[in-house]
C-alpha cells in the first residue's frame, strides 16, 4: 500500500505487512520472555551474565502491563473474531466502555462485526470476566 491517503486504521487499511503480521499481547510476550529466561538459567551457571539489561527491562515491562496472566485466559481472548491488532489493543488496554474501545480501535465498528454499542459493551464485559476469573 503506498501513500498516506490509502492507509486508514479505522477501516483496517493498515498495509499488507501489518495485516499479515502476528501481533502479541503483553501477556503473550511475557510468557515467551519468561520461557527464554528459564532456558538461560538452565544453560548458564551465572544466568545474570546471559541476560542483557534490555531483556530484563522488557520482561519487567510486559509483566507489569499484562492484563491476563493465565495461558488459558489468553486462548479465550484469542477466540474473538477480531483482526490481530484490534485484539491486541483491546487485550492490552482493556477499555471499559464501547466509547473507549471505538476511540482506540475505530475499525471494530466499520467492519460490521458489532452493530451497536451494546454488542461492544458485551464483548468488553466478556473480556473483563475472563481477566477477573483467571
Amino acid at each position: 500500500m503506498s501513500g498516506e491517503e490509502e492507509e486508514n486504521a479505522a477501516e483496517l487499511k493498515i498495509g499488507d505487512e501489518f495485516l499479515k503480521a502476528k501481533c502479541l499481547m503483553n501477556c503473550e510476550v511475557a510468557l515467551i520472555l519468561e520461557h527464554k529466561y528459564e532456558q538461560l538459567q538452565q544453560t548458564s551457571e551465572d544466568p545474570m551474565n546471559q541476560v542483557s539489561q534490555v531483556f530484563e527491562k522488557s520482561l519487567q515491562y510486559v509483566k507489569r502491563f499484562s492484563r491476563y496472566k493465565n495461558p488459558d485466559a489468553v486462548r479465550q481472548v484469542r477466540e474473538y473474531q477480531l483482526a490481530e491488532f484490534e485484539l491486541c489493543v483491546l487485550g492490552n488496554l482493556c477499555p471499559e466502555t464501547a466509547e473507549e474501545a471505538m476511540a482506540m480501535v475505530p475499525s471494530i465498528t466499520t467492519k460490521g462485526r458489532f452493530q451497536d454499542d451494546y454488542a461492544i459493551d458485551k464483548m468488553l464485559n466478556d473480556l473483563s470476566m475472563i481477566k477477573k476469573f483467571e
